[in-house]
Protein backbone atom coordinates (compact mmCIF):
# COMPACT_ATOMS: atom_id res chain seq x y z
CA UNK A 1 0.00 0.00 0.00
CA UNK A 2 1.37 3.43 -0.94
CA UNK A 3 1.73 5.64 2.13
CA UNK A 4 2.35 8.90 0.36
CA UNK A 5 1.59 10.55 -2.92
CA UNK A 6 3.86 11.87 -5.65
CA UNK A 7 4.05 15.67 -5.58
CA UNK A 8 4.58 17.77 -8.69
CA UNK A 9 5.36 21.36 -7.80
CA UNK A 10 4.77 24.67 -9.50
CA UNK A 11 7.04 27.22 -7.81
CA UNK A 12 6.44 30.97 -7.75
CA UNK A 13 9.61 32.94 -7.04
CA UNK A 14 13.27 32.01 -7.43
CA UNK A 15 14.92 34.45 -5.04
CA UNK A 16 16.78 33.51 -1.87
CA UNK A 17 14.09 31.06 -0.64
CA UNK A 18 13.00 29.69 -4.03
CA UNK A 19 16.54 28.87 -5.10
CA UNK A 20 17.25 27.45 -1.65
CA UNK A 21 14.28 25.11 -2.01
CA UNK A 22 15.38 24.06 -5.51
CA UNK A 23 18.83 23.09 -4.16
CA UNK A 24 17.41 21.33 -1.09
CA UNK A 25 15.00 19.24 -3.20
CA UNK A 26 17.89 18.13 -5.41
CA UNK A 27 19.58 16.80 -2.26
CA UNK A 28 16.50 14.92 -0.98
CA UNK A 29 15.51 12.47 -3.72
CA UNK A 30 13.67 10.29 -1.16
CA UNK A 31 10.84 12.83 -1.12
CA UNK A 32 9.73 11.76 -4.61
CA UNK A 33 8.95 15.39 -5.29
CA UNK A 34 9.85 17.40 -8.38
CA UNK A 35 9.55 21.02 -9.49
CA UNK A 36 7.93 21.05 -12.94
CA UNK A 37 7.89 24.82 -13.57
CA UNK A 38 9.06 28.02 -11.90
CA UNK A 39 7.28 31.30 -12.54
CA UNK A 40 9.52 34.39 -12.34
CA UNK A 41 9.13 38.11 -13.05
CA UNK A 42 12.41 38.92 -14.75
CA UNK A 43 13.36 36.40 -17.50
CA UNK A 44 16.77 37.96 -18.25
CA UNK A 45 18.25 37.52 -14.75
CA UNK A 46 20.92 34.76 -14.68
CA UNK A 47 19.83 31.76 -12.56
CA UNK A 48 21.48 28.55 -11.39
CA UNK A 49 18.97 26.19 -13.03
CA UNK A 50 18.08 25.08 -16.57
CA UNK A 51 16.36 27.82 -18.62
CA UNK A 52 13.60 25.36 -19.61
CA UNK A 53 12.39 25.33 -16.00
CA UNK A 54 11.32 29.00 -16.05
CA UNK A 55 8.33 30.88 -17.38
CA UNK A 56 6.85 34.35 -16.84
CA UNK A 57 3.30 33.04 -17.43
CA UNK A 58 1.57 32.15 -14.15
CA UNK A 59 -1.22 30.26 -15.95
CA UNK A 60 1.34 27.68 -17.12
CA UNK A 61 1.54 26.60 -13.47
CA UNK A 62 -1.99 27.32 -12.26
CA UNK A 63 -3.77 25.56 -15.16
CA UNK A 64 -1.40 22.56 -15.45
CA UNK A 65 -3.32 19.50 -14.23
CA UNK A 66 -0.10 17.58 -13.52
CA UNK A 67 0.96 20.18 -10.98
CA UNK A 68 -0.76 19.29 -7.70
CA UNK A 69 1.15 21.63 -5.35
CA UNK A 70 1.79 25.35 -5.69
CA UNK A 71 4.67 26.72 -3.61
CA UNK A 72 4.59 30.50 -3.37
CA UNK A 73 7.65 32.42 -2.07
CA UNK A 74 7.29 35.88 -3.65
CA UNK A 75 7.29 39.25 -1.89
CA UNK A 76 4.30 40.90 -3.60
CA UNK A 77 1.39 40.32 -1.18
CA UNK A 78 -1.39 41.10 -3.69
CA UNK A 79 0.04 38.86 -6.41
CA UNK A 80 0.64 36.13 -3.82
CA UNK A 81 -2.99 36.18 -2.67
CA UNK A 82 -4.21 35.90 -6.27
CA UNK A 83 -1.89 32.92 -6.86
CA UNK A 84 -2.98 31.17 -3.64
CA UNK A 85 -6.71 31.65 -4.19
CA UNK A 86 -6.56 30.55 -7.84
CA UNK A 87 -4.46 27.49 -6.94
CA UNK A 88 -6.88 26.33 -4.22
CA UNK A 89 -9.90 26.84 -6.49
CA UNK A 90 -8.07 24.83 -9.19
CA UNK A 91 -7.70 21.86 -6.85
CA UNK A 92 -4.05 22.36 -5.88
CA UNK A 93 -2.56 22.22 -2.38
CA UNK A 94 -0.59 25.34 -1.42
CA UNK A 95 2.56 26.08 0.58
CA UNK A 96 3.29 29.75 1.21
CA UNK A 97 5.98 31.83 2.92
CA UNK A 98 4.31 35.25 2.40
CA UNK A 99 3.57 36.52 5.91
CA UNK A 100 2.19 39.90 4.80
CA UNK A 101 -0.24 38.26 2.39
CA UNK A 102 -1.43 35.67 4.94
CA UNK A 103 -1.80 38.21 7.76
CA UNK A 104 -3.82 40.61 5.59
CA UNK A 105 -6.02 37.95 3.96
CA UNK A 106 -6.47 35.46 6.78
CA UNK A 107 -10.32 35.35 6.75
CA UNK A 108 -10.39 34.71 2.97
CA UNK A 109 -7.67 32.03 3.19
CA UNK A 110 -9.57 30.24 5.98
CA UNK A 111 -12.75 30.39 3.91
CA UNK A 112 -11.01 28.99 0.82
CA UNK A 113 -9.69 26.05 2.85
CA UNK A 114 -13.21 25.35 4.17
CA UNK A 115 -14.68 25.62 0.66
CA UNK A 116 -12.14 23.48 -1.17
CA UNK A 117 -11.09 21.06 1.59
CA UNK A 118 -7.50 21.55 0.41
CA UNK A 119 -4.46 22.16 2.61
CA UNK A 120 -2.76 25.53 2.86
CA UNK A 121 0.50 25.26 4.87
CA UNK A 122 2.69 28.19 5.88
CA UNK A 123 5.31 27.16 8.46
CA UNK A 124 7.92 29.26 6.65
CA UNK A 125 5.87 32.44 7.16
CA UNK A 126 6.68 32.63 10.90
CA UNK A 127 10.12 32.01 12.44
CA UNK A 128 11.53 30.25 9.34
CA UNK A 129 13.25 27.09 10.59
CA UNK A 130 11.36 26.82 13.93
CA UNK A 131 8.30 24.53 13.68
CA UNK A 132 6.12 26.82 15.76
CA UNK A 133 2.86 26.68 13.77
CA UNK A 134 2.79 22.88 13.72
CA UNK A 135 3.43 22.78 17.48
CA UNK A 136 0.70 25.32 18.26
CA UNK A 137 -1.70 23.37 16.04
CA UNK A 138 -0.91 19.89 17.34
CA UNK A 139 0.49 20.12 20.83
CA UNK A 140 -0.98 23.00 22.79
CA UNK A 141 -4.58 23.07 23.87
CA UNK A 142 -6.21 26.50 23.98
CA UNK A 143 -7.29 26.12 27.62
CA UNK A 144 -3.78 25.42 28.82
CA UNK A 145 -1.85 27.94 26.75
CA UNK A 146 -0.98 30.73 29.20
CA UNK A 147 1.35 32.86 27.08
CA UNK A 148 3.74 33.05 24.16
CA UNK A 149 6.69 35.42 23.94
CA UNK A 150 8.87 35.44 20.86
CA UNK A 151 11.60 37.11 18.86
CA UNK A 152 10.22 36.71 15.34
CA UNK A 153 12.33 39.15 13.32
CA UNK A 154 16.01 38.37 12.73
CA UNK A 155 16.98 41.79 11.29
CA UNK A 156 15.90 43.79 14.34
CA UNK A 157 17.42 41.22 16.67
CA UNK A 158 20.73 41.51 14.80
CA UNK A 159 20.67 45.31 15.11
CA UNK A 160 19.89 45.22 18.86
CA UNK A 161 22.63 42.62 19.43
CA UNK A 162 25.17 44.94 17.78
CA UNK A 163 23.96 47.95 19.80
CA UNK A 164 24.38 45.99 23.04
CA UNK A 165 27.50 43.95 22.39
CA UNK A 166 29.51 46.33 20.20
CA UNK A 167 27.93 49.60 21.45
CA UNK A 168 27.10 50.59 17.88
CA UNK A 169 24.53 53.34 17.28
CA UNK A 170 21.23 52.28 15.75
CA UNK A 171 22.23 53.69 12.33
CA UNK A 172 25.64 51.95 12.33
CA UNK A 173 24.06 48.62 13.33
CA UNK A 174 21.40 48.97 10.63
CA UNK A 175 24.05 49.66 7.98
CA UNK A 176 25.96 46.53 9.04
CA UNK A 177 22.74 44.45 8.89
CA UNK A 178 22.15 45.71 5.32
CA UNK A 179 25.74 44.94 4.27
CA UNK A 180 25.41 41.37 5.59
CA UNK A 181 22.04 40.87 3.88
CA UNK A 182 20.00 40.61 7.11
CA UNK A 183 18.06 43.81 6.39
CA UNK A 184 16.51 44.98 3.15
CA UNK A 185 17.75 48.09 1.34
CA UNK A 186 14.40 49.55 2.48
CA UNK A 187 14.47 48.31 6.08
CA UNK A 188 11.19 49.95 7.20
CA UNK A 189 9.18 46.68 7.19
CA UNK A 190 11.65 45.03 9.57
CA UNK A 191 12.82 47.96 11.65
CA UNK A 192 9.39 49.52 12.31
CA UNK A 193 7.82 46.22 13.33
CA UNK A 194 5.56 45.51 10.31
CA UNK A 195 7.15 42.16 9.52
CA UNK A 196 6.92 41.03 13.16
CA UNK A 197 3.26 42.01 13.58
CA UNK A 198 2.33 40.17 10.35
CA UNK A 199 3.92 37.00 11.71
CA UNK A 200 2.20 37.57 15.05
CA UNK A 201 -1.23 37.85 13.42
CA UNK A 202 -0.64 34.41 11.86
CA UNK A 203 0.55 32.85 15.13
CA UNK A 204 -2.34 34.30 17.16
CA UNK A 205 -4.68 32.33 14.93
CA UNK A 206 -2.89 29.01 15.47
CA UNK A 207 -2.40 29.66 19.20
CA UNK A 208 -5.76 31.07 20.25
CA UNK A 209 -8.11 31.02 17.24
CA UNK A 210 -7.89 34.82 17.00
CA UNK A 211 -8.49 36.10 13.46
CA UNK A 212 -7.42 39.73 13.51
CA UNK A 213 -5.94 42.07 10.90
CA UNK A 214 -2.38 43.13 11.86
CA UNK A 215 -3.52 46.79 11.85
CA UNK A 216 -5.58 45.96 14.96
CA UNK A 217 -2.61 44.58 16.91
CA UNK A 218 -0.62 47.14 18.90
CA UNK A 219 2.96 47.26 17.62
CA UNK A 220 6.11 49.28 17.15
CA UNK A 221 9.61 48.51 15.98
CA UNK A 222 13.06 49.51 17.23
CA UNK A 223 13.50 52.67 15.14
CA UNK A 224 13.42 54.92 18.24
CA UNK A 225 15.71 52.86 20.50
CA UNK A 226 18.71 54.97 21.51
CA UNK A 227 22.17 53.91 22.59
CA UNK A 228 21.32 55.57 25.93
CA UNK A 229 18.42 53.07 26.35
CA UNK A 230 20.87 50.23 25.84
CA UNK A 231 23.15 51.72 28.51
CA UNK A 232 20.26 52.04 31.00
CA UNK A 233 19.35 48.40 30.29
CA UNK A 234 22.97 47.31 30.86
CA UNK A 235 23.03 49.17 34.22
CA UNK A 236 19.91 47.29 35.26
CA UNK A 237 21.33 43.94 34.00
CA UNK A 238 18.75 43.70 31.23
CA UNK A 239 18.70 43.32 27.42
CA UNK A 240 16.33 45.03 25.00
CA UNK A 241 14.62 42.83 22.38
CA UNK A 242 11.72 43.32 20.00
CA UNK A 243 9.23 40.95 21.61
CA UNK A 244 5.95 39.67 20.20
CA UNK A 245 3.75 38.42 22.98
CA UNK A 246 0.31 37.09 23.79
CA UNK A 247 -0.92 36.50 27.32
CA UNK A 248 -4.23 35.14 28.56
CA UNK A 249 -5.95 37.50 30.98
CA UNK A 250 -8.25 36.63 33.91
CA UNK A 251 -11.36 37.34 31.77
CA UNK A 252 -10.24 34.79 29.14
CA UNK A 253 -9.24 37.41 26.56
CA UNK A 254 -5.70 37.63 25.15
CA UNK A 255 -3.43 40.66 25.54
CA UNK A 256 -1.30 40.67 22.37
CA UNK A 257 1.22 43.13 20.93
CA UNK A 258 4.70 43.53 19.43
CA UNK A 259 6.90 46.08 21.24
CA UNK A 260 10.51 46.55 22.37
CA UNK A 261 10.95 45.10 25.85
CA UNK A 262 13.55 44.73 28.57
CA UNK A 263 14.50 41.07 29.02
CA UNK A 264 16.14 39.65 32.14
CA UNK A 265 19.54 38.10 31.43
CA UNK A 266 18.49 34.68 32.74
CA UNK A 267 15.43 34.54 30.46
CA UNK A 268 15.69 32.24 27.39
CA UNK A 269 15.00 35.10 24.94
CA UNK A 270 18.06 36.93 26.27
CA UNK A 271 20.21 34.17 24.72
CA UNK A 272 18.73 34.76 21.25
CA UNK A 273 21.38 36.79 19.41
CA UNK A 274 21.95 38.18 15.93
CA UNK A 275 19.63 36.85 13.22
CA UNK A 276 18.23 34.01 15.33
CA UNK A 277 14.60 33.71 16.46
CA UNK A 278 13.26 32.26 19.69
CA UNK A 279 9.83 31.33 21.03
CA UNK A 280 8.91 30.70 24.68
CA UNK A 281 5.57 28.97 25.24
CA UNK A 282 4.11 28.75 28.73
CA UNK A 283 1.32 26.27 29.32
CA UNK A 284 -0.66 24.89 32.23
CA UNK A 285 1.32 21.74 32.98
CA UNK A 286 4.41 21.83 30.78
CA UNK A 287 5.63 25.12 32.32
CA UNK A 288 7.97 26.91 29.85
CA UNK A 289 9.24 25.49 26.57
CA UNK A 290 11.81 27.24 24.42
CA UNK A 291 12.21 26.92 20.65
CA UNK A 292 15.32 28.40 19.03
CA UNK A 293 16.55 28.56 15.45
CA UNK A 294 17.48 30.67 12.46
CA UNK A 295 14.70 33.07 11.54
CA UNK A 296 15.88 34.08 8.09
CA UNK A 297 18.10 33.05 5.22
CA UNK A 298 17.93 30.75 2.23
CA UNK A 299 18.25 27.26 3.72
CA UNK A 300 16.50 27.82 7.10
CA UNK A 301 13.40 29.18 5.32
CA UNK A 302 13.62 26.53 2.59
CA UNK A 303 13.74 23.84 5.31
CA UNK A 304 10.36 25.03 6.63
CA UNK A 305 8.89 24.99 3.10
CA UNK A 306 10.34 21.50 2.64
CA UNK A 307 8.75 20.33 5.89
CA UNK A 308 5.34 21.53 4.64
CA UNK A 309 5.84 19.84 1.26
CA UNK A 310 6.80 16.63 3.04
CA UNK A 311 3.65 16.82 5.21
CA UNK A 312 1.47 17.18 2.08
CA UNK A 313 2.54 13.70 0.97
CA UNK A 314 0.51 12.40 3.90
CA UNK A 315 -2.40 14.76 3.21
CA UNK A 316 -1.64 16.81 6.31
CA UNK A 317 -3.66 20.00 6.83
CA UNK A 318 -4.17 22.48 9.64
CA UNK A 319 -7.32 21.70 11.59
CA UNK A 320 -7.49 25.16 13.24
CA UNK A 321 -8.76 23.45 16.40
CA UNK A 322 -8.70 26.68 18.43
CA UNK A 323 -10.91 28.38 15.86
CA UNK A 324 -13.38 25.66 14.89
CA UNK A 325 -13.45 23.22 17.83
CA UNK A 326 -13.11 25.64 20.76
CA UNK A 327 -14.65 29.00 21.44
CA UNK A 328 -12.12 31.29 19.72
CA UNK A 329 -10.59 33.87 22.03
CA UNK A 330 -10.62 37.64 21.51
CA UNK A 331 -8.00 40.35 21.78
CA UNK A 332 -8.06 42.03 25.18
CA UNK A 333 -8.53 45.80 25.33
CA UNK A 334 -8.67 46.30 29.10
CA UNK A 335 -5.24 45.82 30.67
CA UNK A 336 -2.24 47.89 31.75
CA UNK A 337 1.42 47.99 30.73
CA UNK A 338 4.41 49.04 32.76
CA UNK A 339 6.73 51.00 30.48
CA UNK A 340 10.09 52.74 30.38
CA UNK A 341 10.00 55.96 28.33
CA UNK A 342 13.08 58.01 27.39
CA UNK A 343 12.85 61.47 25.84
CA UNK A 344 14.61 64.81 25.33
CA UNK A 345 11.81 67.11 26.47
CA UNK A 346 9.05 66.69 29.08
CA UNK A 347 6.60 68.59 26.90
CA UNK A 348 6.18 65.56 24.64
CA UNK A 349 5.13 63.28 27.54
CA UNK A 350 1.43 63.32 28.55
CA UNK A 351 2.01 62.68 32.25
CA UNK A 352 -1.72 62.76 32.93
CA UNK A 353 -2.11 59.54 30.85
CA UNK A 354 -0.12 57.51 33.39
CA UNK A 355 -1.86 55.68 36.23
CA UNK A 356 1.28 56.29 38.24
CA UNK A 357 4.99 56.97 37.67
CA UNK A 358 7.41 54.83 39.68
CA UNK A 359 10.68 56.52 38.86
CA UNK A 360 11.90 59.46 36.83
CA UNK A 361 15.38 60.63 35.94
CA UNK A 362 15.36 64.21 34.75
CA UNK A 363 18.98 65.15 35.38
CA UNK A 364 20.63 63.32 32.46
CA UNK A 365 20.85 64.65 28.87
CA UNK A 366 18.38 61.94 27.93
CA UNK A 367 15.58 61.87 30.50
CA UNK A 368 13.54 58.79 31.33
CA UNK A 369 10.70 57.54 33.49
CA UNK A 370 9.10 54.22 34.43
CA UNK A 371 5.32 54.21 34.82
CA UNK A 372 2.04 52.38 34.22
CA UNK A 373 -0.40 53.11 31.38
CA UNK A 374 -3.71 51.64 30.29
CA UNK A 375 -3.22 50.00 26.88
CA UNK A 376 -5.80 52.36 25.31
CA UNK A 377 -3.42 55.28 26.03
CA UNK A 378 -0.97 53.66 23.58
CA UNK A 379 -3.40 52.33 20.98
CA UNK A 380 -5.27 55.65 20.88
CA UNK A 381 -2.28 57.99 20.46
CA UNK A 382 1.11 58.38 18.82
CA UNK A 383 3.13 60.49 21.27
CA UNK A 384 5.23 57.42 22.17
CA UNK A 385 6.35 56.96 18.55
CA UNK A 386 7.20 60.62 17.78
CA UNK A 387 9.59 63.49 18.69
CA UNK A 388 12.46 61.16 19.55
CA UNK A 389 10.49 59.45 22.33
CA UNK A 390 11.54 55.84 22.96
CA UNK A 391 9.17 53.41 24.71
CA UNK A 392 10.31 50.01 26.01
CA UNK A 393 8.14 47.63 28.03
CA UNK A 394 9.52 46.57 31.41
CA UNK A 395 10.44 42.90 31.92
CA UNK A 396 7.09 41.97 33.50
CA UNK A 397 4.98 44.50 31.68
CA UNK A 398 1.43 43.12 31.50
CA UNK A 399 -0.84 43.97 34.44
CA UNK A 400 -4.28 42.38 34.58
CA UNK A 401 -7.18 44.71 35.21
CA UNK A 402 -8.05 42.89 38.47
CA UNK A 403 -4.57 43.54 39.93
CA UNK A 404 -4.38 47.26 39.20
CA UNK A 405 -6.04 48.67 42.36
CA UNK A 406 -3.83 46.65 44.70
CA UNK A 407 -0.67 47.55 42.73
CA UNK A 408 -1.54 51.25 42.57
CA UNK A 409 -2.07 51.39 46.34
CA UNK A 410 1.22 49.55 46.91
CA UNK A 411 3.19 51.88 44.60
CA UNK A 412 1.74 54.98 46.33
CA UNK A 413 2.71 53.51 49.72
CA UNK A 414 6.26 52.92 48.50
CA UNK A 415 6.41 56.46 47.15
CA UNK A 416 5.29 57.75 50.57
CA UNK A 417 2.16 59.39 49.16
CA UNK A 418 -0.20 57.40 51.44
Amino acid sequence: METHKQLTIGLFGFGVVGEGLYKVLQQTPSLRTSIKKVCIKNPTKPRNAPASLFTTEKEELLQDEEINVIVEVIDDANAAFEIVSTALRNGKSVVSASKKMIAEHLPEILELQQETGLPFLCEAAACASIPVIRNLEEYYDNDLLHSIKAIVNGSTNFILTKMFEDKLSFQAALLLAQQLGFAESNPKLDVEGYDAVNKWAILLNHAYGIVEHPDNVLFNGIQNIQLSDALVAKEKHLDIKLIAQAKKMSNGEVAAFVLPQFVKLDEPLSFVKNEYNGVVIESGFADKQFFYGKGAGSFPTASAVLSDISALRYNYRYEYKKLYHHKPLELATDFYLKVYVSFDDWKYIPREDFEWIEEWHAEADRKYLVGVLHVKQLSGSNWWRENGVSLVLTADAVIDNIDIVHLKKRSLELAGVI
